[in-house]
């Protein structure tokens, strides 16, 4: 009777708490997405801030609810939370990786710009010269 009781108790527990963090992340991401489509598709001030905060907050108190789980002997939701704390680091490293393409791409069109510029300006003082 008690190890039937710890195994529901462990499953209700791994499908509450996965469910859990699988709403705070679609509400995020909603909210996210309201706050783009409310700037018209420009950039959002602190938006990327906000992702790898959410982001790195996310999968730490995931390991550490997992941890806290192993401790209790409910293998089930531990697994789960790890599981979960996997993706979601697999999720960050992904948005770091794309935001710093982004970022690399934005400085070196600047760049690229910035010497046309200069070029141009020099052709301009030569040839009027």
């Amino acid at each position: 009777m008690v190890g039937t009781l710890q195994w529901v108790l462990d499953v209700g527990l791994a499908v509450l708490l996965s469910g859990l963090e699988v709403a705070a992340s679609a509400a995020f991401w909603f909210a996210e997405a309201m706050e783009k489509w409310a700037v018209k598709g420009g950039p959002v001030p602190g938006a990327t801030r906000r992702l790898f905060l959410v982001m790195s907050v996310g999968p730490t108190s995931l390991a550490l609810i997992a941890y806290g789980l192993s401790w209790a002997d409910l293998p089930v939701a531990c697994a789960s939370q790890a599981a979960l704390a996997a993706l979601l680091t697999l999720l960050l490293s992904l948005g770091a990786g794309t935001e710093c393409g982004k970022r690399i791409s934005r400085y070196r069109l600047r760049r690229r710009l910035r010497r046309e510029r200069r070029h141009w300006h020099e052709s301009q003082r030569e040839g009027g010269g």
